[in-house]
């Protein structure tokens, strides 16, 4: 192998992987430690490891003749060797550190991910596994041709580092699910483990080991689920052996998701969209997320971000978060009172991440993890009473439901434990020098003699510290104090503003960082402020430190035993980190809400939406934003959109696909009315951007995408398409899009059309469903050019946009010479002449198009209309008075046409 590709360092709980810098310098084995394993099956002998470990990645080590395996051959093997497609360049994944809840945050996350072969190709098993918060996530379903499923919870998923199998990885190229993940994740490591570590018996041993007594009968769910438990063996086995990572037995929070009751959305989807991350500024919050996170905690911003990228699809879940956030926006004690309490806790993911997690050697670092974790947990429990107060006025189901979850008596059990270890007074703090006093102070006295001598000895050497730098104030007539950070530990801080007197000069003298006494050193300027330190004050740190050491070693064996005994009832804290991300996801939608004056949305088999606004759109635009209408049923399910550039059509077309998506994760939306028809689907086709990477022109991408969701549409999915087929030729481009209509037009999807072709405005001459909508613009005579200019109004209207010639009209206002303007209108002019003489609209097709959509709107009337017998009356007129109108105006154009005939 040619080059060794970086693992990734991991950064949180008790461990820290190390790098492979470092491993080349240790010149040790990765997880080659002596200490036994928590699992009986894989117990052995440090040498027996180091085997284990170089047959878990691929096998080219077998083949070594060598039986010592070195530190940079073990990584080789087991980094990433795959093959990226041609003219892509692989990226290092970034280090890593906790999690966080911007939109493009920093993983924690690994996943394993294994194919079926033979008969079984399209199977996928799935296993993630986050260690910010170590909930083991199963997946297992069956995907189409082009792993639509795999991506898009690969992208919810948001891995650091994915687990695939050698025999894939062998492959390279030839091997489709290999190249999609690549070139989907291009920052993403990509490891090989080899096949038979993916093994359904290991994996289900593993679970049954791990998981925490609550989630026993996940068993049941997975007992046959053979690849997801293959692919949680490699995960889990990796983790131990490879990353260093074990957990208590009866720890582990397990759970099985498949992919029903969500709806998918592809990552081009995303990107299009703008769900995270806006595409003209990508560090602006204009994006849905940005837009719609005022979460408190790092649980919320994370639920928050997978609702998002993959919405809940059921109805009654949909329904339940709709009726709690109408009751946050009308009751705002309860609202402010959730919100105050919430802002208060830490994230619980981590906190229980350190209480599972057991470090393979005790250090310093792994002692004072502990320590924090305690107290923070201490910290977090105390926080359960006042929420479950607060939750105890809420009327709505899901909230009474969380409040009887948190009425759950190991809450007080693991508090009375660990105030039998910890002060009462003991609470978190800010500042590093606090936190440090804190810490040495945690753990209550006489319980173990060893640590209350250490923390006496530390408690006089600080005396002496700050005596010594009394001394120093005294004798130097200097305003000295005593600063702290975990960087420098203790040193001198002064402010430059103040005056001093030198000792025997007798004079006043402004202090500086030039004439201070040569006995303070390693001086630093910060603003206004001096801060040094002295040789003495150095061996006192040094002292110190060391002393604190020893509180930090002492007080390890308190804070492990308590854990211990804590690891039995941890369950109950992975319950306490889902209601606290749910309800703090909850709030940050009702806080968006009534900000923007959102309306609760319904769901029926119709998308129906009055005024509605672009909710991005609204809140950050300085204009008035133009609301318009979106309508579209079984009988009207294919919507073409025309209109001249720049009117806001594709505007328009993202604005629908994100009310579908707020709807549906729970949020009100932008409108003055809205109903949704639940989406299992939603696919986008907007853009017109060479690849030049992949060497795909705009039509090749344009044609690529099409294909995506021409396989994978369904009856219960919503398309939108923006000028599909305007990277080829103008015939070939119009029945390049006829073809495709016609296709979509099987399904009974919503699709939103948005094209220049007029000649698709013809394809409701053959279907019924096909309904026609453009955006109207303005005429304004300009003084100044002497012509007329457009003025955009962006409002929708029914119907074919009468507008012609608006791409001249723009380009009227460019440095175009003026003659080859009018030239142009002249050829366009004949052309469209020569195509009206051969278009002749058949009225008895149009009259039954009439027809079907009163019949339509009859049908769907009675069985979704809630109106009463009055309004029910009222709206059947309009719609006889609608009908026959449009017989009158069909009536009028036949006419008109027969005249124009004998004309000719």
């Amino acid at each position: 192998m040619s080059s060794v590709i970086r693992h990734p360092k991991y950064a949180f709980g008790l461990l820290q992987t190390p790098s492979d810098s470092e491993n080349g310098k240790s010149g040790k084995v990765h997880g080659a430690s002596s200490s036994a394993s928590v699992y009986p099956s894989f117990s052995s002998s440090s040498a027996d490891r180091t085997e284990q470990q170089s047959n878990l990645c691929t096998p080219k080590l077998q083949n070594r003749t060598s039986s010592k395996i070195s530190s940079s051959s073990l990584l080789e093997s087991c980094s990433s060797s795959i093959r990226t497609p041609r003219g892509r360049k692989k990226t290092s994944t970034p280090r890593t550190a906790s999690s966080s809840v911007s939109n493009d945050v920093n993983s924690t996350t690994l996943v394993a991910v294994v194919e079926g072969r033979g008969v079984a190709r399209g199977e996928i098993g799935m296993t993630s596994l986050d260690l910010s918060q170590p909930v083991l996530n199963l997946s297992q379903f069956s995907d189409s041709q082009t792993y639509s499923m795999t991506l898009a919870k690969l992208q919810n998923i948001h891995p650091v580092e994915i687990l695939l199998p050698n025999t894939i990885c062998d492959a390279g190229d030839k091997n489709k699910l290999l190249n999609l993940i690549t070139c989907q994740f291009p920052n993403v490591t990509i490891s090989s483990v080899q096949r038979r570590y993916f093994s359904e018996t290991k994996g289900l041993q593993y679970v049954k080991q791990l998981c925490a007594t609550e989630y026993k009968n996940i068993e049941l769910q997975i007992s046959t689920k053979y690849y997801c438990l293959a692919t949680t063996g490699a995960l889990l086995k990796y983790m131990e052996f490879i990353q260093n990572v074990m957990f208590a037995p009866n720890s582990l929070k397990a759970v099985f998701k498949g992919c029903e009751n969500s709806t998918m959305i592809d990552s081009a989807t995303v990107k299009n969209l703008e769900l995270l991350q806006n595409l003209r500024d990508p560090i602006s919050q204009h994006s849905l997320f940005g837009i719609l996170n005022y979460t408190k905690t790092a649980g919320g911003g994370r639920l928050l971000r997978s609702n998002i990228l993959q919405p809940p699809s059921d109805e009654e879940t949909i329904v339940l978060r709709h009726g709690a956030i109408a009751e946050l926006t009308e009751k705002e004690d309860i609202f402010f009172g959730l919100q105050s309490v919430l802002s208060k806790f830490v994230d619980i993911g981590h906190i229980i991440s350190v209480c599972v997690q057991i470090p393979k050697q005790e250090t310093l670092r792994s002692a004072e993890s502990k320590l924090n974790c305690v107290i923070a947990l201490k910290h977090v429990l105390q926080l359960v009473e006042p929420l479950k107060e607060h939750l105890s006025y809420c009327e709505n189901k899901m909230l009474k439901m969380y409040y009887k979850a948190l009425d759950d008596v190991r809450f007080k059990t693991i508090l009375e434990k660990i105030g039998e270890v910890i002060n009462d007074a003991t609470h978190l703090e800010k500042g590093a020098l606090q936190q440090h006093y804190q810490r040495c102070a945690a753990i209550k006295t006489k319980i173990n003699g060893l640590l209350d001598v250490a923390r006496r000895t530390y408690t006089e050497l600080v005396d002496d510290l700050e005596s010594l730098v009394q001394q120093c104030a005294e004798n130097y007539q200097l305003p000295l104090r005593t600063a702290y950070s975990s960087l420098r530990g203790f040193y001198i801080q002064m402010s430059i503003e103040t005056r001093g007197k030198r000792g025997g000069g007798g004079g006043a003298a402004a202090v500086s960082q030039d004439n201070l006494p040569s006995v303070f050193i390693k001086v630093n300027k910060f603003k206004n402020t001096l801060s040094f330190t002295t040789m003495e004050l150095l061996q006192l740190n040094e002292r110190i430190k060391s002393a604190l050491d020893q509180i930090y070693m002492m007080g390890n064996f308190v804070t492990t035993d308590l854990l211990t005994s804590l690891q039995g009832q941890v369950s109950c804290l992975y319950e306490l980190a889902d209601i606290v991300a749910m309800v703090d996801m909850l709030l940050s939608l009702a806080h968006a809400a009534t900000l923007s004056s959102y309306i609760r949305p319904e769901f029926t088999d119709t998308l129906a939406i009055k005024q509605g606004y672009h909710p991005i759109l609204q809140k950050v635009s300085c204009d008035i934003v133009v609301p318009n209408d979106t309508y579209a049923a079984d009988h009207s399910n294919f919507i073409v959109l025309t209109g001249p550039n720049m009117g806001g059509k594709s505007t328009y077309l993202r604005q629908v696909a994100l009310l579908q998506i707020m709807a549906q994760i729970g949020s009100f939306v932008p409108a003055q009315f809205a109903s949704f028809r639940i989406a299992d689907q939603i696919f986008s086709r907007i853009g017109s951007d060479d690849d030049m990477e992949s060497n795909s022109s705009t039509f090749t991408l344009e044609m690529k995408e099409t294909n995506y969701i021409l396989q994978n549409v369904t009856d219960n999915s919503l398309v939108i398409i923006d000028e599909l087929g305007r990277g080829t030729s103008a015939e070939e481009g119009v029945g390049i899009c006829w073809a495709i209509s016609e296709c979509l037009l099987k399904k009974k999807a919503f699709t939103f059309f948005v094209t220049h072709f007029r000649q698709l405005t013809d394809l409701n001459r053959n279907y019924p469903n096909v309904s026609e909508y453009y955006f109207e613009v303005q005429r304004v005579f300009n003084a100044e050019a002497r012509c007329e200019k457009i003025s955009y109004t962006h409002v929708l209207s029914r119907g074919v946009t009468p507008e012609t010639h608006y791409g001249l009209q723009l380009a009227s206002m460019s440095t175009i010479p003026t003659s080859v303007i009018e030239d142009a209108r002249k050829i366009a002019d004949n052309i469209e002449q020569r195509r009206e003489k051969t278009r002749r609209r058949d009225i008895v097709v149009l009259r039954q198009h009439a027809d079907f959509s009163l019949a339509m709107k009859l049908i769907q009337v009675a069985k979704n209309s809630r109106m009463d017998e009055d309004a029910l009356r009222m709206y059947l007129k309009s719609l006889r008075k609608t009908y026959l109108a449009e017989l009158e105006k069909l009536t009028t154009t036949a006419n008109a046409q027969m005249s124009t005939s004998s004309e000719e």
